[in-house]
């Protein structure tokens, strides 16, 4: 197993991507702390890595309030003695039109999404520092760091401070052999995305548009990629987003859906 005798945070874990990464984690060996500002969520998503056969607790926490991040990484070590991997995945997506953006929406996408990862970046590589741990810390960005969709105004520039948040860490931290990378997904297939855009012809048309692969990925395939990013076989990787999106980036452009 790539992850034996690891401890994990991973948060914004209650679902989705999060949890996918969470029990992929705890299935190739780590012990994972699931974090969320969702209890009863979160709850579920350690019950479910505890039914596959993985250690798991549950650590509330808001990211983007540091005291609250500072305690989920002292709780982890009292818990489970180590902390060498930290998955910084909380994240809050609204549209609004740009005329309409109010501050307090603008702020609050900042602070999960963009605050959140330095938060977690910073208070995880810490503990890391001072424990002589060569730690390795994943990061939640997205092909919305390089393409702008419209009424995605404060979503999409979190995201891309997120992709330069993540090179910068790289280069500050590499001399405490602590690695630093992001995923950048494309659509992918949560909960939400089924409930919406997999019954809307229209909508699911325009991911076939704009996805070679012509589908949305699975979460757990996005937990493929930070698994690589967490384990040593990516020993020598730092300081990348990696865009695991079925090759929109690349295209450039829109295609017709097959009939």
């Amino acid at each position: 197993m790539r992850l034996e005798g690891k401890v994990a945070v991973v948060t914004g874990a209650a679902r989705g991507i999060g949890a996918a990464i969470a029990k992929r984690f705890a299935l190739e060996g780590a012990k994972v702390v699931v974090s969320d500002a969702d209890p009863m969520a979160g709850d579920t998503s350690v019950e479910a890595i505890k039914q596959a056969g993985g250690e798991a607790r549950f650590i509330a926490c808001d990211v983007s309030d540091r005291a609250q991040v500072a305690s989920l990484m002292d709780r982890t070590i009292e818990a489970y003695g180590s902390l060498d991997i930290a998955v910084a995945n909380a994240g809050v997506i609204h549209n609004h039109p740009f005329l309409e953006l109010d501050d307090e929406t603008f702020d609050r996408v900042i602070a999960v999404n963009l605050k959140g990862v330095f938060l977690t970046g910073q208070e995880a590589a810490r503990r890391m520092v001072d424990r002589g741990i060569q730690g390795r810390i994943v990061n939640t960005a997205s092909v919305n760091s390089v393409i702008a969709p419209t009424g995605l105004a404060a979503y999409n520039a979190s995201k891309g401070g997120v992709a330069q948040l993540t090179k910068t860490m790289a280069m500050d931290l590499a001399d405490y052999g602590i690695r630093v990378n992001a995923i950048g997904p494309g659509s992918v297939a949560t909960d939400l995305f089924r409930a919406g855009i997999l019954t809307d012809n229209e909508a699911m048309r325009r991911v076939e548009m704009r996805t070679p692969m012509r589908r949305a990925s699975e979460p757990d395939e996005m937990a493929g990629v930070a698994l690589f990013l967490a384990s040593d076989d990516s020993s020598y990787v730092t300081g990348q987003v990696i865009y695991a999106d079925g090759g929109r980036l690349a295209q450039g452009h829109v295609i017709q859906p097959k009939d």
